[in-house]
């Protein structure tokens, strides 16, 4: 059985540590390809970034900070690094299929809200996925009506 995929949530990008670089990457967003950012992001000690809306769900994760980051599990294991989100239906039997499978996976707990469990895993050519369950994270798709 394969995972339950709802959406691609977002992707998370990479920007340089410099002190103006979060300010004028996220100003690129906005003035240039008119987007806006989502005010609901919550502050996670050692890695500054912004979420920039796409669309009804979509978004765009600018991730920033030291790497490894504060809460990287080990080498290659750094939620920070370049990314792509998926949404899942059910998180914990999205684990239980993952480990079925015998997919190599770490999991970061309450990071973007109290209750929120992010599953990671790389595809077979190092790229890194993430699965959540969206009414788990603290997003601009779990408002959805």
């Amino acid at each position: 059985m394969a995972i339950e995929i709802l959406e691609i949530h977002h992707t998370g990008v990479r920007i340089d540590a410099g002190a103006n670089k979060l300010s004028d990457t996220e100003t690129f967003y906005k003035s240039v390809l008119g987007l806006a950012r989502d005010e609901k992001r919550p502050t996670i000690p050692g890695i500054p970034g912004a979420w920039i809306n796409v669309g009804e769900v979509g978004q765009i994760h600018l991730i920033g900070g030291d790497q490894p980051s504060p809460v990287a599990k080990g080498p290659g294991e750094d939620p920070t690094r370049p990314h792509i989100a998926f949404a899942v239906k059910d998180i914990v039997t999205t684990r239980k299929e993952l480990d079925r499978m015998g997919v190599h996976y770490w999991v970061i707990e309450g990071l973007t809200s109290p209750d929120s469990t992010q599953v990671f895993m790389n595809d077979p050519c190092g790229n890194m996925v993430e699965l959540h369950q969206v009414d788990k994270c603290r997003c601009r798709a779990s408002n959805r009506a």
